[in-house]
């Protein structure tokens, strides 16, 4: 750091009585003089420049390491973690870390650089599990003008990736700014099932919060006889169900409603039952956790997303209507509701089954989605899914939220692939050991029949198999395995290497990503929706 710092100082020391403004104009004409053939210059982040008053801010990188530098008035770059050199006149330059004070101290100086709400306005979530990402993700949605979130990660990818939500969150921002991003991004906290989720990411400044009640879902519910649901809403109607079952069952059952879009809903007695039975006590969490939400907000905006699609059987009409109506009911406005789909959406492939199918019952359900929000339909487990976008894009039109976030990692394995064959290899052979405990924890059928002897197959062929759906869920489901996978040392045996190399190579990854991200934009109908 002190090199790079006195290779700042002596290139901007004969620019100090320059205002920030002008410096700014200045630095990619001054950046493209730069020398690195002394190992000392630092490269420089041209979309980067920023100023703020009397003082420039701007992202550097040395080696494999990012720096955030600032030139301006001494008592402006005090409020930074790091050091810095007089320039004379009153005026110093700085390189700092980019650590989570220096990312705090950046936001109170730019609004963008905090995440904002979307309410009902369509939008694009990228999840990124590495941490490095968001540069490729922000020039997809710059190039296709979508609304999209960068800072988006579940609790239990944080957990595999040993990350937390301030890291989450600020590797997130320091993508943004190194992008020059001014547009807007949103964070979502995924996949939240407990008070203390919601008052983490909270605290790490999220805007969206997705609730996650899928351990209060009854899945014996879908295949349970009467006699069976009756026994189960007899047994819960006191202690788990805040509604009486009878003021549920008069409420919807056996009743004819007007929904636009659709026949007129005519739910069944037992089909309310079994709604009742599958999701009451899901619904019962959700208000609690919404409830808490707002107490843990006050006034601070947010969105709110309910999610119900990790579920072995798909969301019915009946089951949506129930779930969006006793939402509306006690007042809580989501944003968002992420449904299980018909057919099979499994991570990091393409939709498998009928397209005819699940075009009808898609628009079903958006039908109801329609009236009793309206809100978005969120789209799980979205990545790869090209064979259903346009049907997505064109039912539902703007009320749309994609989600994605294994997809940007296998990303970064194609980049392995491509230019580190032997780390590829290593991770390849690990995953194929991991992938029969791994593969528990996700909703993946694939039985790996379908994958090449890699001894036998040439470096340059390796990128073929991100074609093959065997070997995209392999990697897929085993990231956080080889993540933390630590040989006999106890040294992290594939991560540093793994980081070093997209590092190294972070243009490449940031071009294969906005390839693979303007490409479903694009095949939603998003682009230009913003």
């Amino acid at each position: 750091m002190k090199d790079c710092l006195r290779f700042l100082a002596d290139q901007f020391r004969s620019h100090a009585a320059l205002d920030a403004d002008v410096l700014r104009e200045k630095l990619p004409a001054l950046a493209a003089g730069w020398s690195r053939a002394d190992g000392v210059a630092p490269s420089l982040y041209r979309r980067s420049g920023q100023t703020d008053g009397e003082t420039l801010f701007f992202l550097v990188r040395q080696g494999a390491e990012r720096r955030l530098s600032a030139v301006g008035p001494a008592a402006e770059l005090a409020a930074f973690e790091g050091e810095r050199v007089e320039l004379g006149g009153g005026r110093s330059v700085g390189v700092f870390p980019l650590s989570a004070g220096n990312a705090a101290a950046l936001r109170a100086r730019f609004a963008w650089l905090s995440p904002r709400v979307y309410d009902l306005a369509p939008t694009f979530g990228c999840g990124d599990r590495l941490g490095l990402a968001t540069p490729g993700h922000l020039r997809a949605a710059r190039a296709c003008g979508v609304n999209v979130l960068v800072a988006q990660q579940s609790i239990r990818e944080m957990a595999r990736t040993g990350r937390t939500a301030q890291d989450v969150m600020d590797d997130a921002m320091w993508g943004v700014f190194q992008e020059g991003y001014t547009e807007g991004f949103g964070a979502d906290a995924d996949h939240l099932k407990t008070f203390q989720d919601i008052e983490t990411t909270a605290a790490a400044g999220f805007t969206m919060f997705t609730l996650d009640p899928s351990e209060y879902v009854d899945r014996t519910a879908d295949a349970a006889s009467e006699a069976v649901l009756d026994a189960k809403l007899a047994e819960s109607d006191s202690a788990e169900l805040p509604v009486p079952t009878a003021d549920l069952m008069a409420r919807y059952a056996e009743r004819s409603f007007a929904v636009e879009g659709l026949d007129r809903l005519e739910p069944t007695a037992i089909e309310i039952k079994r709604a009742i039975v599958k999701y009451g006590r899901a619904i019962a969490h959700t208000e609690r956790l919404a409830r808490h939400v707002a107490h843990v907000l006050g006034s601070r905006p947010y969105d709110l997303e309910m999610s119900v699609d990790e579920t072995d059987n798909p969301t019915t009409l009946v089951e949506h209507f129930f779930v969006g109506s006793e939402l509306k009911r006690r007042g809580i406005a989501v944003q968002s509701l992420a449904l299980r789909f018909v057919g099979e959406f499994q991570k990091g492939v393409d939709y498998v089954g009928d397209l005819s199918v699940f075009e009808k019952s898609f628009k079903d359900l958006f039908a109801v989605a329609r009236h009793c929000g309206p809100y978005k339909m969120s789209i799980h487990s979205g990545s790869d899914k090209f064979s259903i976008f346009p049907i997505i894009g064109r039912i539902a039109g703007d009320l749309v939220h994609e989600k994605t976030a294994g997809t940007s990692y296998l990303e970064a394995l194609r980049v392995a692939a491509r230019v580190d064959a032997k780390l590829f290899r290593e991770i390849w052979a690990f995953a194929l050991e991991r992938f029969p405990t791994d593969r528990a924890t996700y909703h993946v059928v694939e039985k790996l029949t379908t994958l090449p002897d890699l001894k036998a197959f040439p470096d340059a062929k390796l990128e073929s198999l991100f074609d093959n759906n065997d070997g995209r869920q392999l990697l897929h489901v085993t990231f956080g395995s080889v993540l933390n996978e630590k040989d006999a040392s106890g040294a992290l045996r594939f991560k540093d290497r793994f980081f070093k190399m997209l590092k190294e190579h972070e243009d490449t990854y940031a071009q294969v990503l906005e390839a693979h991200f303007v490409r479903h934009m694009e095949s939603l109908g998003m682009a230009r929706k913003r």
